[in-house]
């Protein structure tokens, strides 16, 4: 365990020295909005450290250093959550960086493989789940939590060893590191409060409509930043699209909405909100949002839907990658419908796996057919 600053600061430096150090973080984040960090998990090649973030003067500047430390790999598992805390706690990334999860669906594991089941196949180990649902923002930690936790970057050495080694043997590290691209960027994982609209998924298509949804969905993220709750407990995705349908003016008008009480109402939030309807209902017409570009033009054939799928699961299965690393449902709607979509499946190393096989699909260059119990390509 480490619980001081200056005992932090030497594991840092020592770690420093290592070719790569796997990381974890425990973190709370269902009563709040932003999640509260209550201990780092460190790995070496000879020693692993449980850091409690929450002890008493811990000033975890050493760690910041050592995340930026661009001769050292950071390695963890499904990394995204434990990346957005260190951004808002250091306003960086931590670089390079390399995600196993990711690297595992690159190298044939299936989609989204867990941890558990890398130890299994990679580092011949079982996982104790006892502690997944801790309060580990709860002191004392007890022998077992810190147990829990360190396993979870003791294993994560052995299996970034063997993913390395697979993936330089299958020539496919280009491929990894196009991916820790993504989640090296910033924009990877922060949402502007204007953007947030997005994310509800409407499927109206009136721009006065989607410029309000627009306006309150802004002032629930901005607003939720600032009482430190999560977004649903402030207010609920439906009862924002209600609010954004309806439009209230009043106190009166707005406690009518599902989930809004009359002291929510006549309170700060219920102010600001009101304020900020009011404010979307004097918008221009030319600053209103346009629909989603995929709601435009003829929906997709869903039979060539149908196909690509079937492509997509063809290509997976020859090149032993997780089909959806490929494309998603989203992507493949779009594939169908429009000429050539702006989507990852038709660049880099996608394009070379999937995408041209499913431009040719869908331009008659290619057909499918069966041969024996695979499914085969016919060029035409």
């Amino acid at each position: 365990m480490v619980t001081t600053t200056a005992e932090l600061a030497a594991l840092c430096d020592r770690l420093a020295d290592e070719t790569f150090v796997t990381v974890d973080t425990e973190f709370m984040r269902e009563r709040t909005y932003w999640p509260e960090l209550c201990v780092i998990q460190l790995g070496g090649s000879a020693e692993t450290a449980v850091v409690d973030a929450l002890a008493p003067g811990m000033d975890l500047a050493p760690l910041g250093t050592l995340l930026a430390n661009p001769a050292v790999v950071k390695v963890f598992h499904a990394a995204r959550q434990d990346v957005e805390i260190f951004l808002l706690k250091f306003d960086a990334v931590p670089i390079p960086l390399f995600d196993t999860q990711v690297a595992a669906m690159v190298a044939g594991f299936g989609d989204q493989v867990s941890y558990d089941q890398l130890c299994r196949s990679l580092a011949n180990a079982s996982i104790d789940k006892a502690h997944r649902f801790s309060d580990w923002s709860a002191r004392p930690l007890s022998p077992s939590q810190i147990a829990y936790a360190a396993a979870d970057v003791t294993h994560l050495r052995r299996i970034y060893s063997g993913l390395t080694v697979k993936l330089a043997r299958e020539g496919r590290l280009d491929w990894v590191a196009e991916e820790m691209a993504a989640l090296t960027d910033p924009a990877t994982y922060r949402t502007e409060p204007e953007d947030a609209w997005e994310k509800l998924r409407s499927r109206s298509t009136n721009r006065r409509f989607l410029g309000m949804l627009r306006a309150v969905a802004g002032w629930r993220e901005r607003e939720a930043q600032r009482i430190n709750i999560p977004r649903q407990r402030l207010v609920k995705d439906e009862t924002l699209l209600e609010i954004a349908a309806t439009a209230p003016e009043t106190i009166a008008d707005l406690t009518r909405a599902r989930g809004i009480s009359e002291g929510f109402a006549k309170g700060r939030s219920g102010s600001g909100l009101l304020a900020a309807i009011k404010a979307a209902k004097g918008e221009a017409e030319a600053t209103l949002p346009e629909p989603p570009r995929d709601r435009h033009g003829p929906p997709a054939s869903p039979a060539l839907v149908a196909l690509l799928k079937v492509l997509l699961a063809a290509r997976s299965e020859e090149h032993d990658v997780a089909p959806r690393l490929l494309a998603n449902s989203e992507e493949l709607e779009r594939l169908a419908a429009e000429p050539v979509p702006d989507i990852p499946a038709l660049r880099g190393w996608r394009r070379d796996v999937f995408g041209e096989a499913a431009m040719a699909l869908k331009e008659g260059r290619l057909a499918l057919g069966v041969d024996g119990r695979k499914v085969k390509l016919i060029s035409g």
